[in-house]
């Protein structure tokens, strides 16, 4: 069998989206599926149980559209997110989902099973669509900035667990994709708001000023923010005026938390991951201190756990095994 015949399968069940993805052995993504969880209009997320349930009716979806890929090619291993960072105690129950599905593919095809957490999955993703793996043997800096997460990470070179993650900074109160999310629905835009919203920012952009950064050191405060989007909406209902304020906001707090970072740590290579990086103003301003990778590998996607899952395999078994 050849060794683009061989396939490392990832799964991913975040608390917004259903992913999988395929990789082979030589590290390329050949399949990133991913589906949104529906959210009814109004609402600014899902609860944990409404999560899992969604998570159940979408997986068979999504891994039909996997099996047309992985379909006459054998499958060497399966890796899957099991909780949401690497720490003890992290748990939400949406990833029990993906557990019960990965589990399920590695008894069916007789593979081995490897976990990680989703902040893992998101680091590795990044690095992979950023291609800048060579990341992964030295210390670098990864910025994790989603709806459930804002934080800034150091990240190194482990042994065991290929890296190991610190939060070395982040919000401490609202994370940014909850501030962007929210202003959205206020603003009766769909959730997950972050398209709306650059969508209706974009003629504002240049005539909108953000309010100052709430930051200290490499810590941040958002919640002023969401508070200043509402007093501005009521008072003038411009959704496009707000959107650009919202967004040049949070842009403004990341600009001042790197340069911090890089006061902290001269010459720390830079990658930024999370729903957030996706909104192409943000990506396009901040890309001169770091690296982004697509939004396929930016958002909430699989590709990371099924390259962690390649990377725990080769340890174990080699590179060439199952193949000619």
């Amino acid at each position: 069998m050849r060794k683009n015949n061989a396939m490392i399968l990832g799964i991913d069940t975040s608390n917004y989206t259903t992913s999988a993805a395929l990789c082979t052995l030589d590290g390329d993504i050949v399949a990133n599926v991913k589906k949104l969880l529906p959210v009814a209009k109004g609402n600014r997320g899902l609860r944990q149980s409404e999560a899992l349930f969604h998570h159940t009716v979408q997986l068979p979806q999504v891994l039909e559209e996997i099996q047309t890929v992985l379909a006459g090619r054998k499958l060497l291993a399966v890796g899957y997110s099991k909780t949401p960072r690497d720490e003890a105690g992290s748990y939400m129950p949406c990833f029990l989902a993906g557990q019960a599905a990965a589990s399920a593919a590695a008894c069916a095809a007789d593979v081995p099973l490897y976990s990680f957490s989703h902040q893992g999955g998101h680091v590795m993703a990044a690095l992979y669509g950023a291609g800048t793996m060579e990341h992964l043997n030295q210390p670098f800096a990864a910025f994790h900035v989603s709806g459930g997460t804002t934080e800034i990470l150091l990240v190194r070179p482990d042994q065991d667990r290929i890296f190991s993650i610190e939060r070395i900074g982040g919000t401490l109160d609202l994370n940014a994709g909850q501030v962007i999310d929210r202003a959205g629905v206020m603003m009766g835009m769909p959730f997950p708001a972050g398209p709306a919203m650059e969508q209706a920012a974009e003629s504002f952009m240049d005539q909108t000023k953000p309010c100052k950064p709430s930051v200290r050191d490499l810590y941040c405060n958002l919640s002023g923010l969401e508070n200043k989007a509402q007093e501005m909406f009521k008072k003038d209902g411009n959704a496009g005026s707000c959107a650009a304020f919202v967004l040049q906001s949070v842009l403004h707090t990341l600009q001042t938390l790197t340069k911090h970072l890089l006061e902290i740590y001269p010459g720390l290579p830079i990658v930024y991951a999370g729903g957030v990086m996706s909104c192409s103003y943000i990506r396009e301003a901040l890309s001169v201190w770091g690296s982004f990778a697509a939004p396929a590998f930016s958002s909430d996607n699989a590709a990371g756990a099924a390259l962690l899952a390649l990377h725990k395999y080769k340890e174990r078994f080699g590179r060439m095994d199952g193949c000619e």
